[in-house]
């Protein structure tokens, strides 16, 4: 696979600049899961779409990321500006979040730790693609036992526990996010590419599946009886008034072998990744064929893809605040209600975007440049 800060001179600017459909189309398809996770949820879709749909997001949005940072080298942006963008993009984002939280809906918002990566991720800035697969690899080994520790260490901090403060901080989603990075500093328009993502995506897929369903619950319960032997040992009860971290709850090791939705274990990564590189694989071939045109509502709803987002904790908030709380699942029940819901997503992106993506996106756009254009202010004065 070619890495494109390498050869970039042998890609014509023309298509480096032009924005690819197929990775807005696969960031559609997510933010389509996501609603169909939180109200269309039902027995065939449960296994396809919880945390699967989160997981290809970060897929995306690592991608994008070096994307980025690629096109700010190529324009001749200073370091220093690029992350001055990723700086205010990320505090808007939080903010965004802590607001969505304050709604107190019924879904889990992961708008902070998303933020969190954004800058977590600037100490991997010029890297090259091998550097980041291995610090990928790295992170799926280190980051669920560090975030299952900060699950029990961190509670109740705020800022550190949306960087590594359980299985929706921002630890928990960095290897998905440093994986989408190496990705992004491959030639995404090799016509090799989309093979290679596939094939890399059913090795990962097919043994851990089996492995999530023939050992992974014996090994579960051999943990859990370890644990629950230990705490019959004699662990001391955590004192909410003693000093840290004697005022914490024990670390919920168990949660390491269990394969559930956002439950941020390796093995819940790990599937959820392979089905996010067969995906992606497919989206990108798609694009080069004569049914790329069948990517253009989801990359509408892929380019609005945080306006959508923010939408369905709106939506859901709306609907408890009118006493309306049963509506939500109610097309789960319906026939053919997660294409009901699927659809009215890739409807809402394609009336929101006009190319330049949703009103969340527009703002992001304008805080950027108010944010570079203060700064400036700021070193003159």
């Amino acid at each position: 696979m070619k890495d494109v800060s390498e050869g970039s001179a042998r890609i014509p600017e023309k298509r480096e600049d032009r924005r690819l459909m197929a990775l807005d189309g696969v960031r559609g398809l997510a933010v389509a899961g996501m609603y169909i996770q939180h109200f269309a949820l039902n027995e065939r879709n449960g296994g396809l779409v919880s945390g699967n749909t989160m997981i290809l997001f970060m897929l995306c949005s690592g991608i994008s990321y070096a994307l980025m940072e690629q096109g700010a080298r190529r324009k001749g942006m200073a370091p220093e500006t690029l992350r001055t963008r990723i700086l205010a993009r990320s505090l808007l984002i939080d903010l965004a979040g802590y607001v969505l939280i304050l709604l107190n809906g019924p879904f889990g918002v992961v708008l902070p730790a998303y933020a969190m990566l954004f800058l977590l991720a600037m100490p991997l800035h010029g890297r090259s693609r091998r550097q980041l697969l291995a610090a990928s690899g790295l992170l799926f080994l280190l980051s669920p036992p560090l975030m299952v520790m900060g699950l029990s260490l961190l509670s109740g901090a705020a800022l550190l526990e949306d960087m590594a403060g359980g299985p929706l901080s921002a630890l928990a989603w960095a290897p998905v996010f440093v994986l989408g990075m190496a990705i992004g500093q491959m030639d995404l328009r090799d016509r090799r590419l989309p093979a290679r993502l596939a094939a890399a995506g059913t090795a990962i897929l097919i043994p851990i599946t089996w492995f999530s369903r023939s050992v992974l619950p014996g090994l579960r319960e051999q943990i859990e009886n370890w644990m629950v032997q230990a705490m019959a040992a004699g662990v001391p009860e955590p004192d909410l008034y003693a000093v840290w971290p004697r005022n914490t709850q024990p670390i919920m090791w168990n949660m390491l072998f269990v394969d559930a939705p956002q439950g941020g274990s390796l093995f819940e990564l790990l599937s959820g990744t392979g089905l996010s590189l067969i995906l992606l694989g497919a989206f990108l071939w798609l694009d080069r064929g004569k049914a790329a045109g069948l990517l253009k509502p989801f990359a509408a709803a892929g380019k609005a893809a945080l306006s959508l987002y923010m939408a369905q904790f709106l939506l859901a908030w709306a609907l408890i605040l009118l006493g309306l709380e049963e509506t939500l699942s109610i097309l789960g029940g319906i026939p053919f209600g997660d294409f009901l819901a699927a659809g009215a997503v890739l409807a809402a992106g394609w009336l929101l975007g006009d190319g330049k993506g949703g009103p969340m996106e527009r703002l992001l756009r304008r805080f950027e440049g108010w944010f570079l254009e203060s700064g400036n202010l700021v070193q003159q004065a």
